[in-house]
């Protein structure tokens, strides 16, 4: 383990052993030559040979040397700890590299470096992640690194698939109900709490996506592995529109228009109002006054408050989950299927 726990010693300080050769050549010729050496041991280890003695006598020499003259009854416990934390010095570079290779794998297959915590990742696309449930000790913790790997590699056929909206039972609302029958069908997962959602609906409405495409909004609620919403008042937004749309088509959307596009009187967004401000019942009382003004009088809103709570409507959301998180293995949200592509995270007209 010495001379491999050497040469990546060696590897990582070679950058700044570079610059100082420019200046003091000798030092270069000596750490290219200890460098050769590790090299060609940790190559014969590569192919199950025996490793040179002498290289591992020469690095514990070298660290020892001045233990000798002074202290020597030191020079055997500590040859001993040499090699332990030559061990530690291995495992962890091993982890570094396999961790660095999860890392890009994931970000090229799910659009995150971080499996479990996908908009914690800088690399990959803006989203508001479904994130996997935090593990309480270390061996859950162990167990979570394996089944990202899992995760990983059921995701990566899912790379060359070509996608059809048309394909996915989803339970969804219109953007232009009755008027779309001769466009491509597009799919728009969405969460109304998440401000990535937001500007994206705001940017495919200036784009004319909406009226290039037959898009069929999928309003999904976040929640993590215990069950909990992550913006306050989405599920009921998402309970809502599937209910309203149920008694007059086109009306959901209107609600999700109000909430991404407009402000209250003080000028904040409502989707704010909704996330940070309003309790439970205000935030139904708001719902519903939009429902009134768009007209439904006191008979079509007692009906409307009836459905909001129907086991139907927790069917349908229950569905689209399983559709989102267990066939296509989605990790953040928005995502939008189109002309046989899947795109998650920010949409832009780019």
């Amino acid at each position: 383990m010495v001379c491999i726990a050497a040469f990546i010693i060696l590897a990582l300080i070679g950058v700044f052993v570079a610059i100082i050769s420019i200046f003091k050549p000798t030092v270069g010729k000596a750490y290219w030559k200890m460098f050769k050496k590790a090299w060609g041991c940790l190559w014969k280890k590569v192919r199950l040979q025996k490793c040179e003695t002498g290289f591992k006598e020469d690095v514990k020499n070298t660290i020892l040397s001045r233990v000798i003259v002074k202290h020597p009854k030191w020079v055997k416990p500590l040859s001993v700890i040499i090699e332990i934390i030559s061990v530690v010095i291995v495992i962890v570079a091993v982890w570094a590299i396999l961790t660095a290779v999860k890392s890009l794998l994931a970000l090229w297959a799910l659009g995150s470096c971080n499996v479990s915590k996908p908009e914690a990742c800088g690399m990959g696309a803006e989203v508001c992640s479904i994130n996997a449930s935090e593990p309480q000790n270390p061996i859950e913790a162990t167990g979570r690194w394996f089944e990202e790997w899992g995760e990983i590699f059921e995701a990566i056929p899912d790379k060359f698939r070509t996608y059809n909206a048309a394909d996915y039972d989803f339970n969804y609302v219109s953007v232009n109900p009755g008027v779309s029958a001769d466009k491509p069908v597009a799919v728009d997962i969405f969460d109304p709490g998440c401000s990535i959602c937001m500007v994206s609906y705001r940017n495919q409405k200036e784009a004319g996506f909406f009226d290039s495409y037959d898009v069929h909004l999928v309003p999904f609620a976040i929640q993590d592995a215990d069950g909990n919403y992550k913006f306050a008042n989405s599920e009921i937004i998402v309970r809502y529109m599937f209910a309203v749309e149920q008694l007059r088509s086109g009306m959901a959307v209107k609600i999700l228009d109000r909430i991404f596009t407009g402000r209250n009187h003080d000028g904040i967004s409502y989707q704010n109002m909704f996330n940070d401000s309003y309790t439970h019942d205000e935030a139904v009382a708001k719902l519903e006054s939009w429902i009134v003004a768009d007209g439904f009088d006191e008979k079509s809103l007692a009906e409307l408050r009836t459905i909001v709570s129907y086991p139907e409507i927790t069917d349908k959301m229950n569905e689209n989950r399983n559709i989102v998180e267990n066939e296509l293995h989605v990790k953040g949200i928005p995502t939008t299927i189109y002309d046989g592509i899947r795109h998650t995270g920010l949409w832009s007209a780019e």
